[in-house]
């Protein structure tokens, strides 16, 4: 569960407050051809792809830029691209998404790297590479760092996405820490190779697990080991977390206070391309936007888990991750019940993903199959339905002496145990619209014995555009004709203990 999870679903729904975040590194262009495979080749023992539609999409430093604008934040990209076709099409691409490229530096000497991929069906068939790397020339790195340097002190946070391609050198790298430092800029860093010096005193650095096991000297198997010799790492350069990405086993991060584990997601992996990028635009945002490190991590492995869905380069939508996290809060059956407070934010949570909430309240005393079916009814009225039980005290108001037979938390545990049902909290006045004034449900269900204009709750559920849903009864079935049917049956076979 998240720390703060109300904090982070405002975060998400507004775009993280419209943080803004400079990505500097190695941009590329992916092109895509797609087609398909329906024999092989006369002319050597190869597929023949038969196009069908050619694709483009923003890769490596440039895809992690798109990442922070689809999550809805201001970005500044620079690095830079040749003066030629691809360059001038990626930079389409970037400025098309909204993202600043006035510190995009372009070289003639060199082209714009560019990859690309032959898919037949979901089967990438081959990849083509068309790059240059190099470090830049002391003047375009001037360029660059000038560009940067000239409103460093309006940006919520720095991404080095590092592709090894030469824009993310030593004296870049040290020069951007230091500025962030100092401005209080934390600074993310998607790292590659083993020359991790150039990385020290930055916050974050992500590597891969094979990242890692190559940095350390390490054997790719021995997790235990790489993680130990990574906290020495993180140690000796002055980083203050190393967050490793351990693909089906989630991620681990070291820091000062010690190893802590985030689970993966569970999703069916299409393409691994591109999450990387999602990851660390994830993580520097929401740590932008005042989230805590560790919930920072945990959407993250959302976002991951939705894009290695996709098949191709694809950024994360803020849309995809609202209802990841929607999805996400299934809750225990004790975390069902809960109180007023409680339930409140997550009330408020649901309605930032969209959700729509019923209510619906009752005894449910002696728990039958009609008050299942009415639950279950209840619950195709929206996404999230509450139950609001009455307490003891307000059902001996109701009933009279000698009721409820079952007591409240039993009554309530048994609810919770449905699948259908999101939350249960107590009431204890005679009718719950206190209650429904404090959740301002969507839907109000009630059983269609009720006349709608004599429903408690009816005029300030549509004061405020929802409406009143009634749901046909089972017949026979009520905790009344259950209990005249087990007194008839005692009364039969023990007719004694009648009196």
């Amino acid at each position: 569960m998240f720390k703060d999870s109300t904090k982070l679903f405002e975060a998400v729904r507004t775009g993280f407050h419209n943080c803004r975040v400079l990505v500097v590194g190695d941009l590329m262009l992916d092109r895509y051809v797609w087609g398909v495979v329906e024999r092989i080749s006369p002319e050597a023992p190869a597929p023949v792809v038969r196009l069908d539609h050619k694709t483009r999409a923003a890769g490596g430093a440039a895809n992690v830029a798109v990442n922070l604008s689809t999550l809805g934040c201001k970005v500044d990209v620079a690095g830079a691209v040749g003066e030629d076709e691809d360059g001038r099409e990626l930079l389409e691409l970037l400025e098309g998404s909204g993202i600043e490229t006035s510190a995009v530096v372009s070289i003639a000497s060199r082209p714009t790297t560019c990859k690309t991929r032959i898919l037949a069906g979901r089967q990438q068939m081959l990849r083509l590479d068309a790059e240059k790397a190099g470090e830049l020339s002391p003047v375009l790195r001037e360029r660059l760092l000038s560009a940067i340097d000239g409103h460093i002190s309006g940006f919520s946070a720095i991404i080095l996405s590092d592709y090894a391609k030469g824009v993310v050198d030593d004296s870049i790298c040290q020069a951007i820490i230091a500025r962030a430092h100092d401005f209080s800029i934390p600074v993310f860093v998607d790292p590659k190779g083993t020359h991790y010096q150039k990385y020290a005193g930055c916050d974050v650095v992500s590597p891969n697990r094979m990242e890692l096991a190559a940095v350390t000297s390490t054997d790719y198997g021995d997790l235990e080991l790489m993680l130990q010799k990574g906290e020495l790492l993180r140690s000796n350069l002055g980083l203050r977390h190393l967050l490793v990405t351990l693909g089906e086993l989630g991620m681990a991060l070291l820091d000062p206070s010690g190893l802590h584990r985030f689970p993966a997601q569970a999703r069916e992996v299409f393409d691994v391309s591109g999450a990387g990028d999602t990851v660390i635009a994830t993580i520097a945002v929401a740590v932008a936007a005042g989230l805590h490190l560790h919930d920072a991590i945990h959407l993250a492995n959302l976002a991951a888990g939705i894009v290695i869905g996709k098949l191709g380069t694809s950024p994360i939508a803020r849309e995809e991750l609202l209802a990841a996290l929607a999805s996400e809060e299934g809750a225990s059956q004790a975390e069902k019940i809960c109180s007023l407070e409680t339930l409140l934010n997550r009330v408020a949570q649901w309605r930032l993903a969209g959700r729509r909430i019923v209510f619906t309240d009752g005894r449910f005393d002696l728990f039958h199959v009609g008050h299942l079916a009415l639950l279950e009814q209840a619950k195709r009225q929206g996404e999230r339905l509450v139950v609001g039980l009455n307490t003891d005290r307000s059902v001996r108001i109701l009933k009279g002496v000698g009721h409820p037979i079952v007591s409240e938390r039993a009554r309530a545990q048994l609810v919770a145990a449905l699948p259908c049902v999101d939350a249960v909290v107590f009431f204890d006045d005679e009718t719950p619209l206190k209650l429904i004034r404090a959740l301002r449900p969507h839907v109000l269900v009630r059983g269609s014995e009720c006349l709608e204009e004599e429903i408690v709750g009816r005029n300030e559920v549509k004061t405020w555009g929802g409406k009143v849903a009634l749901i046909p009864l089972l017949e026979d079935s009520s905790t009344t004709e259950i209990l005249k049917r087990a007194g008839a049956s005692l009364s039969k076979a023990r007719p004694d203990l009648i009196q």
